[in-house]
Parts: structure tokens; C-alpha cells; sequence
């Protein structure tokens, strides 16, 4: 590591909080979505009259892969909190948390060279799954110990008049933006097979097909990168492969359906999820699942460091699925806390179809006519699921005991845990509703006080971008929406599937051409906005007025007496 690129000890600059970073999606290799060192926001202060918009920075393209999020970055001698955004024009920017509009970035690095080195033209591809153009879209992983950033880009390279398709993994210096390690590495992979797209009974990855959707995994010194595909435009598998995180050389390469086809891991941009042995774990979509020739479509697969298959669980229906395009992996994963009961070691999925399954990491039943390998399924649990719609995109989170979902054309959901089992119904669930694909949740808390749950995605009523904010113990509670004040917080647009990000008082929203900061607003602001608000702010600040008021009374009857 060169001189200066970890995070500094002294945390940085803004609210002086010890929150060291977010430096993976949903913040832990459990995937749980929760940053329970959030001292800032509280359900108290986070209403129309004191949070707001704050500040926002321009980008050059989409932002489908998350924001991550670095405290007390040591740039040009100067401790910074920063956060990293990736766009889908191959570009990664290191931004001020603590700046304010106009600020220019603290740097960006680009790995297009126009008119020969350039993004990937969705035509190219086939689809128009993502537009306008195909970069990066998985969301980066950060090692605070060494001060990289991993990621992979996608880029479109004519040489001699003839364009080729290459994808490759960087390692960036997270104050710099300068290339670690030798890198980038092309990544290339092969495994034995008679699948799809075989010849001489080998598969070799393709780089133009596969579309490197998952987040990156970081794991006892590798990094782990998963592949779906484009629109499902064949041919392509689902491959996760591994890099050692110092030497970029490739350590792992393992393909879903070595004999068939399909198979892609989606996950709507959730990462592959590590436990305390360092197994992986990762839900797949379309395919054919035959556990005897290593097929494992719709499957939510356990496979060691080394890519051999340990366990797994395939739901009954996994035909039906595969004929009707139901992929079971169209959400993410969380590997839940350790529970009471019989069962303390679970994971918990949903996807297109209508079920929730949670499943015994230490035994996961695998291929059932009856389901009964899983330790619980909810079936027909959302009603839009199924034939009659989409089920559920999102990765769930998981905070103090409860696991939430936000599932498409449908309210926010919290499911209790009680004794290793969920509730058989929603414990609460938000009055607003979200459409295609559902909203992306995060979860902001002080250990297990003031516990938020941020959502963003398409507004059902107004088909609007929006971001939410519900009390974690009751989400018929919405402690602020970004409509509520007029045009002063609205989203500008929307990218599917971006994470809100948390982080030392403020809330970070990536999007189609921005990234959006929420946070605390100043008082003037506040009190601008209080004046120009009417009687929805005012009935918003009542609980606020109302605890001054009695503070105010005990204080003149303690004079009094």
C-alpha cells in the first residue's frame, strides 16, 4: 500500500462519529444492510422541518452499482470522508461526504479511451436491459486495510477495425484513484463441461454475454466476482470467480451449469454473502437443476473458497420456475445473526415467485417434491408474485430481530423472528407502496436504538422517483418522504436497484445522472422551510414542540418550588 491511502485514525472531518465506512453492499459480508453506528439521524430529527437535501454532484452516467462510503481518507495530507460512486460509463469518483454543490470530485478515474476504448452499446448485447450504454455495474468492494477499491469494468475495443469485448478487474488506491497491483487483469475463466457454447467438452466465459450485475466480495483475501447475463440473450452462464486480493491472479473460477445453460446470479445487485468458515453463498435464476451433472439453476448454492459445492436447497417448483421465467435468485440474500432454536444458522431468500424460504445453513435440505428440506417456506406471501407479476427484485435487511422486504407493486414488509422462524405475516408494513422493481433498503440505527429503514425506488401513486424513511418498529410510521417539501428534496431520477447509503448523519442516493446527499438541514434552512411548509411540516414538528413545551413547564415549576 502506498503511503497515505488507508483511512486515518483520526475519523475524518463532519459530525465526529466513529463510523469507520460502508465498504461493502449493504454494509457486511452477512448482507445485512444495517449501520448500527448512526448517532446522527434519529427518529426524532428526521422529518420535513429538519432533514433535507442537502447537497448533490453531477455524473457522467448511470449508477446502478451502490455507493460506498470511506471516513478519515488521508488525501494530499488532509483526513476526508469520501464517498465512491461507479458509473455504467466506466468512471469511479471519489466525492467530498462533507462538501457541498460544486465541489468538483477528489478524483475520478475513467477506463474508456474514445473513439478505440469505449463502453459496451447495449445493441451490442442484444437487449436493452441497461441503457444507454454497459460499464460498470456491479457495486465495488473497498479493503480499508490496504486502501483499494475493486471493480470491474466493461469496455468495447476495436484494434485493426475489429471490436472485441473485455471485462476486467481493477484495484484502485482509494485517495487516488491509481491502479494497484499490476492491475487491471482481463478476466477470463474456463471449466469443464458439455454445457452451452462448449467446444471439446470445456466452457470459456464470455465477456460481451456475461453482465457482471452481483456485488463484489472481499473474503480472507480474495476477491469474489459473480456473473449473470444480458436480458437472458444466450448464451451464458452464471460463473463466480477469485482473485487474490494482492496479486489480482485469478484463485477460483466455478460455473453454474457446466452441462446445460443459464443459471445467471442476479441478485438484483446484491453481493454473494460469506459465513465465519468463509463459505459462499449466492441464489441463481433460470436453468435446469440436476444435482448429478453439477446444474444448479434457481438454486441458493453453499460452495467453498475453493468453488466445490458443499450444499444447497432448490425449491420444488424449480421447472415451473425455469419454464416461466420465475428466477428464484432475482433477489439477494441475508445470512441472518445466529437464532435461537433448532436451526441457528439461517439464510433467507426470495425471488420472482411468491415464497420467502428460510434455510438451515449447516443443512439445506437440497431437492424436495414438498419443500420440506427448507426450515420454513411462506408461499404466496406477496400477492403480486407468481404468474401475476414480478415477486420480489430486492435484497431484504435484517435489523433487532426483524427481516424487511420490498417486494414490487407492493408496501414495505417486516417479518418478526421469533424462536429461528418468521412471523407468518407481516409484523407492519409502510401505507406507501412501491412499483417495478420494488425499492432497495438500508437500515440506520445506534445499536439497537433509533432504528430507520431508508427505501428508494418508483413511487406507485405518482411513478416518481422517492426516498423513504420509516420507523424500523412500525413502518405504518413514514418519518419523511422526499415529496413532502415541494420540489426542494425530489429526486431527479432513478437507477433500479442502487442502495441508499448511511453514513455519519447524511443519506446517499445515486441515480441516472446524480448523486443526491440528504442529511440534517441548517437552522436557517430550517427554518425557512418550517415557514414555507403550512400545516403538514407543522403537524410533522408537533412531538418536537411538544417535548420542548414540557421541558420548558418542568423547568418553571423546579424554579417555582
Amino acid at each position: 500500500m502506498g503511503s497515505g491511502s488507508s483511512p486515518s485514525s483520526s475519523g475524518g472531518t463532519g459530525n465526529g462519529t466513529s463510523f469507520a465506512g460502508t465498504f461493502t453492499h449493504h454494509n457486511d459480508n452477512a448482507r445485512t444492510g444495517q449501520n448500527l453506528n448512526e448517532t446522527v439521524l434519529t427518529l426524532t430529527n428526521v422529518t420535513v422541518g429538519t432533514f433535507g437535501k442537502v447537497f448533490s454532484y453531477p455524473l457522467d452516467g448511470v449508477a446502478h452499482a451502490s455507493p460506498l462510503y470511506v471516513s478519515g481518507v488521508n488525501i494530499a495530507g488532509q483526513p476526508r470522508n469520501v464517498v465512491y460512486v461507479a458509473t455504467e460509463h466506466d468512471s469511479v469518483y471519489a466525492f467530498n461526504a462533507d462538501g457541498q454543490t460544486g465541489d468538483p470530485p477528489l478524483w475520478r478515474a475513467s477506463f474508456i479511451n474514445p473513439p478505440d476504448v469505449t463502453t459496451v452499446p447495449p445493441q451490442d448485447t442484444e437487449t436493452d436491459d441497461i441503457t444507454p450504454e454497459i460499464g460498470i455495474t456491479g457495486t465495488p468492494v473497498i479493503d480499508p486495510a490496504s486502501g483499494t477499491l475493486y471493480v470491474v469494468a466493461k469496455t468495447k475495443e476495436v484494434s485493426d477495425g475489429t471490436a472485441g469485448y473485455v471485462q476486467r478487474l481493477h484495484a484502485l488506491d482509494i485517495a487516488t484513484g491509481a491502479e494497484k497491483f499490476g492491475g487491471p487483469v482481463p478476466i477470463a475463466a474456463s471449466a469443464l463441461g458439455n454445457g452451452a457454447g462448449s467446444q471439446g467438452g470445456h466452457l470459456t466465459f464470455d465477456p460481451l454475454r456475461q453482465n457482471q450485475r452481483p456485488a463484489l466480495l472481499l473474503s480472507n483475501g480474495v476477491v469474489y466476482v459473480a456473473f449473470a447475463s444480458h436480458g437472458d440473450k444466450p448464451t451464458y452462464h452464471g460463473w463466480v470467480l477469485g482473485y487474490d486480493a494482492t496479486t489480482l491472479g485469478q484463485v477460483m473460477a466455478f460455473c453454474v451449469t457446466p452441462n446445460s445453460g443459464l443459471g445467471g446470479i442476479w441478485m438484483s445487485n446484491g453481493g454473494p454473502a460469506v459465513d465465519s468458515a468463509g463459505n459462499i453463498y449466492f441464489a441463481t435464476g433460470n436453468g435446469t437443476f440436476s444435482s448429478g451433472s453439477n446444474d444448479y439453476g434457481d438454486t441458493l448454492l453453499k460452495i467453498s473458497p475453493d468453488g466445490t459445492v458443499l450444499d444447497y436447497f432448490t425449491p420444488h417448483d424449480q421447472d415451473f420456475l425455469n419454464q416461466n421465467d420465475l428466477d428464484f435468485g432475482s433477489g439477494g440474500i441475508v445470512l441472518l445473526p445466529d437464532q435461537p432454536g433448532a436451526h441457528p444458522h439461517l439464510v433467507i431468500a426470495a425471488g420472482k415467485n411468491d415464497a420467502i424460504d428460510l434455510v438451515d445453513r449447516d443443512n439445506m435440505g437440497k431437492f424436495t417434491p414438498d419443500d420440506s428440506g427448507a426450515v420454513q417456506t411462506l408461499p404466496n406471501i406477496f400477492p403480486f408474485g407468481g404468474l401475476g407479476g414480478n415477486g420480489n427484485y430486492s435484497a431484504p435487511v435484517y435489523f433487532n430481530g426483524v427481516v424487511y422486504f420490498s417486494p414490487v407493486k407492493n408496501t414495505v414488509q417486516a417479518f418478526g423472528l421469533s424462536n429461528g422462524l418468521l412471523s407468518l405475516a407481516p409484523t407492519s408494513q409502510s401505507v406507501g407502496s412501491f412499483a417495478f422493481p420494488g425499492g432497495t433498503l438500508a437500515v440506520s440505527a445506534s445499536g439497537s436504538a433509533n432504528g430507520i429503514v431508508w427505501v428508494v425506488g418508483s413511487d406507485a401513486t405518482t411513478a416518481g422517483p422517492i426516498l423513504r424513511a420509516y420507523d424500523a418498529t412500525n413502518l405504518a410510521t413514514e418519518l419523511y418522504n422526499s415529496n413532502q417539501a415541494g420540489t426542494q428534496d425530489t429526486l431527479p431520477d432513478m437507477a433500479n436497484f442502487s442502495v441508499p447509503l448511511v453514513a455519519n448523519g447524511k443519506v446517499f442516493v445515486t441515480s441516472r445522472s446524480q448523486l443526491t446527499v440528504y442529511g440534517l438541514l441548517p437552522q436557517a434552512t430550517q427554518q425557512a422551510a418550517s415557514g414555507a411548509l403550512g400545516a403538514s411540516s407543522f403537524a410533522a414538528l408537533l412531538p418536537e414542540l411538544s417535548r420542548i413545551w414540557e421541558n420548558l413547564n418542568n423547568f418553571i415549576r423546579t424554579r417555582i418550588l
